[in-house]
């Protein structure tokens, strides 16, 4: 049976406004340039550049407009140009900040042109003698290799797709045969099918002696024992002295399991760059926390849009298309109002959340010394600036520090606790770097097993479980003892 009833219930939503300023917020300094440059193209009553104009008496800001031919009324009461016409040489809101920097005026970043890894590959083939057929079967191999190098769909697909999307239909023995061609291509191992095949075609490229012939030996016939570490069943099956198997495992270890990433033609990783969004310098002692000169543009309301609205005004007759005029700018001065308190809001965000986080880890920021980091997660933060936690994972997830050990990104200061021997709190963070130093210190013919690495721990003053540990070695990605050993 269906019943009406009536409820009250209190939500909580965020306003349009709300939800860009986050996204401003989280934007990093170049993305937010793009966004910048976005909002000035598509809004004319905002301009950039420091305002050289006289003040202007809003005098008509509290007068209501109208026509006696037609009841629509435009209020501009809430249009306060003197808010955004100022001839200040600093605006204010770059002083509260202390976000001045030098390279405010370098706001381009150069990008240089390059030649894809697809493209490089097929350019190579132009040097092959092939016919019409086995030209587009070698392009459609060479399309079907991967970022890593590889081509890693089955050659039985491979001839499906020649016949339905090429209409060449073929066999996988000529397939195979066009594929060794691709192989040839560099960088050497270009083209493989798998990573034991790469490793083959790379050493069969060497010039032939014992080690190398003993390798490529082990690939074929052992690669399964190899890759998890049998080095006894290695020297027995193959017959040899641990020396030798050690200078054939030297000439694998040389080889790239992974051809595609050594080319760097590609403009894609040409253009990769990070642009700091602060940076801490010591002075003195002292830290000294700046924001990128470049999250502090100068906005200002346009001067003709004033005269624009002094116009509407000072008109004996006012037609409809003067009031559809006066309603647009209108709109666009309230967007623009909006976003230049966005972005101030954006800058004031940012420089108290890293202001807050560099004086909670001041400690590690003066010595660089990771053990150094405290505990500290989003709530430690978000509490002592009075946010919410969501505004300071924006900040955090997104931007990057200079410091005077790297440029980091601001959420790897960020971890969890736990406490020592002593009942103290340590960041997991300090626990890790122990962990890295203690497995870098091992012998490698007998790499320490978790276990032993609970053990040792819990020696230096770090009770956690085997578990724990399988967890932090699995994060700083340094794999079980057993593929840790050497001969």
């Amino acid at each position: 049976m269906l019943k009406q009833y009536l409820s009250f219930k209190l939500s909580q939503k965020l306003s349009p406004q709300q939800i860009q300023l986050m996204k401003l917020i989280q934007l990093p300094t170049q993305a937010f340039e793009q966004r910048l440059k976005q909002e000035l193209e598509e809004n004319p009553a905002l301009e950039t550049g420091k305002e050289e104009l006289d003040n202007f008496d809003d005098e008509y800001s509290d007068d209501t407009y109208n026509d006696d031919s037609d009841s629509e009324n435009i209020n501009t009461e809430d249009i306060n140009i003197d808010e955004y016409l100022s001839d200040d040489e600093v605006p204010e809101y770059r002083t509260q900040v202390n976000n001045y920097s030098a390279d405010d005026e370098d706001k381009t970043v150069p990008y240089a042109a390059g030649t894809s890894f697809n493209q490089f590959l097929i350019n190579q083939l132009n040097t092959f003698y092939l016919n019409d057929d086995e030209w587009l079967i070698a392009e459609f191999l060479v399309g079907s290799i991967d970022e890593s190098g590889y081509i890693r769909r089955p050659i039985a697909d491979i001839l499906d797709d020649l016949a339905f999307t090429q209409n060449i239909y073929t066999d996988e023995v000529s397939i195979r045969k066009i594929l060794k061609i691709v192989q040839e291509l560099d960088p050497p191992g270009v083209g493989a099918t798998s990573l034991e095949e790469c490793l083959i075609i790379q050493l069969n490229r060497k010039e032939l002696n014992p080690n190398v012939e003993l390798a490529i030996q082990i690939l074929e016939k052992s690669f399964e024992q190899f890759t998890k570490k049998h080095y006894q069943k290695l020297i027995q099956k193959h017959n040899v002295t641990e020396d030798d198997l050690k200078k054939a495992i030297s000439e694998i270890e040389k080889l790239n399991p992974k051809p595609g990433g050594s080319y760097s033609g590609g403009s894609t990783r040409m253009i990769e760059h990070i642009v700091p969004d602060f940076s801490i310098k010591i002075i003195d002692g002292e830290l000294e926390l700046t924001l990128n000169g470049r999250n502090a543009p100068e906005l200002h309301i346009s001067k003709d849009y004033n005269n624009m609205l002094e116009g509407y005004k000072n008109a004996k007759e006012k037609s409809k298309a003067q009031k559809d005029t006066v309603q647009f700018i209108k709109q666009k001065l309230d967007a623009a109002k909006w976003f230049i308190d966005a972005i101030k809001q954006r800058q004031q965000t940012l420089f108290v959340t890293m202001n807050t986080i560099m004086h909670y880890q001041e400690e590690y920021f003066l010595t660089g010394d990771e053990r150094k980091l405290r505990p500290m997660i989003l709530k430690d933060i978000a509490d002592k600036i009075n946010m919410d936690v969501s505004t300071v994972s924006r900040v955090a997830n997104s931007k990057y520090v200079d410091t005077p050990y790297g440029t980091k990104l601001i959420k790897d200061y960020f971890s969890e606790s736990m406490k020592n021997d002593q009942g103290e709190d340590v960041s997991t963070k300090e626990i890790k770097k122990i962990l890295e130093t203690v497995i870098g210190e091992e012998v490698k013919r007998k790499p320490l097993t978790d276990d032993k690495l609970a053990e040792i721990l819990k020696e230096k003053g770090y009770p956690i479980a085997r578990r724990t540990v399988a967890k932090y070695r699995e994060q700083l990605s340094i794999p079980v003892a057993r593929m840790r050993k050497e001969i």
